[in-house]
């Protein structure tokens, strides 16, 4: 049958001409990619994948340099809700807000915004992962009692498919109800790959063993995790690493680079090399080493006296000639484009930038990087996290919105406003900037916005700094900066000094 399907497809191609990219041509004979879909493949090779990522970023510096390159430049100091409620709930929802994101990490190691950076550096290598909901009791002291747990693409199996009694499924380690809405999360108890964790089954002295085997899952409601993931297939149910494409050439340039750099090193350890017709008898300025060759110590100026018939021939190593630049460039431009990274950022190289191509370069970069942020971090991330902390926030008592249960949806409304991007002459954007604003083109809200600031708290700042300078005499800048006080009248002038 499957012979049959070929030759009609085979008929068909060259009675129509069809595509030649469709073919089975001699170029094209032995390209024969998978039909499977995305989620078998990642199925199969996902892990390893994921594996090799993080060793690349452990071991390889351009790969190590492109994940910082990306997660600072999707997070920065952070993406920040701007609430757009009214006062006076804006300033308590804003001054709250900033309070409990010092407290977010259940691990305590960083802030809100620390985890954002962690998110993106985690889908970028692994290509997902996973935030657990940690509701905390009031004794615990926090202002908002809720806490984020930042969980591993590795503790959801991808191993874990079955079916559920009542047409539900797990599909890699995701249940899904009867009409396909994920429902729950089975994650591992124990990280597979950590050896120093020895699991629930040992207990402090005096505890019992709780009753523990590898492997073993947790049932988590989906209501309680967040799924951070940027699908690039329809149906796509799991991530997959943004190094792949680049994996291969990374570890194969780093090859190279460690053989040509062993190369010369073995080539550098030798200097001279003595040729005599008597090799059994010894130099009188040679010493044995530990492996019973002969070797002589030279120093500089040194005058050494031959045998006759012996000669000296120095080293003259192979150079790496004159396309290693070129194949590396070449390499890093390819890997580059592979990771969606910027070969600058890639490799540290700003010898052949200039602020033309710099700037055309940064500009594509930066529009996938907006795209990234408000279809994954802020969609998938801040937003379910704004809401969850709302909610506790109003039923523990630590916020008191009227009319929440009927206006939710109000107090929520919010601007995501990641950090400004800057450039290689500021002076210049910054006048272009007011030109905009003076011509009508765009608002001031909106140039503040586009720093990362809220304009009312700018606002704000900006009025009270003039209050505190008036107060104390104090004026800076161009006229306007700072209110000057009126002179005196003429009436109010002493008498000697009217007089003078």
């Amino acid at each position: 049958m499957a012979g049959l399907l070929a030759n009609w497809r085979r008929r068909v191609g060259a009675l129509v001409g069809g595509f030649e990219a469709g073919q089975s041509g001699r170029r094209l004979r032995h390209f024969q990619p998978s039909r499977a879909h995305l989620n078998t493949l990642i199925a199969a090779a996902g892990p390893d994948i994921t594996a090799r990522a993080r060793w690349l970023v452990r071991n390889n510096g351009y790969a190590a340099n492109a994940i910082e390159s990306w997660a600072g430049n999707v997070v920065g100091y952070g993406i920040k809700p701007s609430f757009k409620t009214a006062a006076p709930a804006k300033p308590a929802l804003q001054l709250l807000w900033q309070r409990w994101t010092d407290e977010a990490d259940a691990e305590g190691f960083t802030d809100f915004y620390g985890l954002q950076r962690r998110a993106a550096r985690e889908v970028f290598i692994a290509g997902e992962v996973f935030f657990r909901f940690r509701p905390r009791r009031p004794a615990d002291g926090l202002v908002v009692p809720l806490q984020l747990q930042m969980i591993p693409s590795e503790m959801l199996p991808l191993s874990r498919t079955e079916t559920l009694p009542g047409g539900a499924v797990i599909r890699q380690g995701i249940e899904f109800d009867a009409i396909g809405r994920r429902v729950a999360y089975h994650f591992l108890r124990r990280h597979p790959g950590d050896a120093s964790d020895p699991g629930p089954s040992l207990r402090p002295e005096g505890g019992r063993p709780e009753a523990w085997t590898p492997g073993e899952t947790v049932r988590v409601p989906a209501s309680e995790v967040i799924h951070v993931v940027d699908p690039v297939d329809a149906g796509q149910l799991r991530g997959i690493s943004r190094f792949a494409p680049g994996i291969v050439k990374l570890f194969l340039l780093d090859q190279y680079d460690d053989a040509e750099l062993d190369r010369k090193k073995v080539a550098a350890m030798h200097a001279l090399f003595i040729t005599t017709p008597a090799p059994a008898e010894p130099f009188d300025t040679a010493e044995a080493d530990r492996d019973g060759e002969r070797t002589m110590d030279l120093q500089p100026g040194q005058i050494v006296m031959l045998e006759p018939g012996e000669e000296v021939q120095t080293s003259a190593p192979a150079d790496v000639g004159q396309t290693y630049e070129p194949f590396q460039y070449r390499t890093l431009l390819q890997v580059s484009a592979a990771l969606g990274i910027p070969y600058a950022y890639l490799s540290n190289d700003m010898l052949k930038a200039n602020y033309s191509n710099s700037r055309l370069a940064l500009l594509e970069f930066r529009r996938r990087i907006e795209a990234w942020q408000h279809a994954v971090m802020v969609f998938q991330l801040c937003r379910p996290v704004l809401g969850r902390w709302l909610d506790v926030a109003v039923l523990s008592g630590a916020l008191d919105l009227p009319g929440y249960e009927g206006r939710r949806r109000d107090y929520l409304a919010c601007d995501w406003l990641p950090p400004k991007w800057d450039w290689i002459d500021p002076l210049k954007d910054a006048r272009a900037e007011i030109e905009q604003i003076d011509a009508g083109l765009k608002s001031r809200s909106q140039a503040i916005a586009e720093r990362g600031y809220d304009a009312a708290e700018v606002d704000a700042e900006i009025a009270a700094d003039r209050e505190r300078e008036l107060r104390l005499g104090l004026g800076f800048g161009k006229a306007g900066s700072a209110p000057v006080p009126e002179e005196p009248s003429d009436a109010a002038q002493p008498a000697a000094a009217a007089e003078f």
